[in-house]
């Protein structure tokens, strides 16, 4: 019976991100704003919804552990197997936007005040509120930068007549197929997992992080199917942005966070790692195959230590 919610639920995912996709984009063309603002936010803040409800709801339970390491988790995911996967199958990845000098810090800057604010051990509700203000700062950012921005117009999206209420219904649904499909692909993968005997630790570490992070997957893999590259990676850095700033904030005001560095060290360094390497993509542009392979490959040595 699990096999069978699971590739339900994978269906629902992949049923649900096509709508996001797609009238996302009519928004993006119908208001001239560059997809990557849209993916940035819209796209972003839609696909971390899992990623919040995981960790608030482990964080109201004192799980601390599963609420950062989930966070933790997904960063490493979002980059090293999305954008791995994405640089891999896409071709001609040339943004307009000068995404290094624009957004880079932004996707560095909050994971290391994660790293400054839990040295001591824990991320309290001040320093969760702390968080929340990033995030608000970030989108007051690309709403600023949005009317600096245009987008190639196409043509037979902008002579569609628009229907605001329309595209609103179908994003919801495409956000609820999304997020349920994940919700049950999670709980799913996890009872395979227990009856092949893997243990909980191992499930909470990467299942959960890995079902959190499938909207992005998937959202990203469409995306770069009909070649919306830049909304893709807009979509990466504005999860990654609300991964350490709403999602932790959030838990964090709910119930302080403890934090065991000497524990999660190799998987909080391995997620500011493959944010560096994010930042040098950019820097130098290396939108290509080449980067994609080693992005997967920093994810293969990530689950080879987790298993091992």
């Amino acid at each position: 019976m699990d096999f069978i919610i699971f590739a339900l639920s994978m269906g629902a995912l992949t049923y649900g991100a096509n709508f996001v996709i797609n009238e996302s984009e009519r928004i993006a063309h119908h208001f001239n704003i560059s997809p990557f603002v849209i993916g940035a936010t819209l796209v972003a803040l839609g696909t971390s919804l899992p990623e919040m409800a995981a960790s608030m709801a482990a964080s109201l339970s004192g799980k601390s552990d599963l609420a950062v390491s989930n966070v933790v988790g997904s960063t490493i995911f979002n980059i090293a197997l999305v954008l791995g996967i994405v640089f891999i199958i896409a071709r001609g990845i040339v943004p307009k936007r000068d995404l290094f000098a624009r957004d880079s810090s932004w996707a560095l800057f909050p994971i290391l005040v994660f790293i400054i604010m839990g040295f001591d051990g824990v991320i309290n509700k001040f320093e969760g509120v702390l968080f929340l203000v990033m995030m608000v700062a970030y989108v007051l950012f690309l709403a600023t930068d949005a009317k600096e921005l245009t987008t190639e117009v196409n043509e037979e999206l902008k002579s569609e007549p628009y229907d605001w209420k329309k595209t609103v219904i179908l994003l919801l649904i495409g956000f609820i197929f999304v997020i349920v499909g994940a919700h049950y692909t999670i709980e799913s993968a996890s009872s395979i997992a227990r009856s092949f005997g893997v243990s909980e630790w191992v499930i909470g570490l990467l299942l959960v992080a890995f079902g959190t992070s499938l909207p992005e997957l998937v959202i990203s893999i469409a995306g770069a199917l009909k070649k919306n590259s830049e909304m893709v990676i807009g979509n990466i850095i504005g999860s990654n942005v609300a991964n350490f700033t709403i999602v932790l904030g959030s838990a964090a005001i709910l119930n302080p966070l403890n934090v065991d560095f000497k524990t999660n060290m190799f998987d909080i360094m391995a997620a500011l790692i493959v944010t560096i390497m994010l930042v040098f993509i950019t820097a130098n542009k290396l939108y290509n195959k080449s980067a994609g392979i080693v992005l997967l490959v920093v994810m293969a040595l990530v689950l080879e230590n987790s298993l091992g």
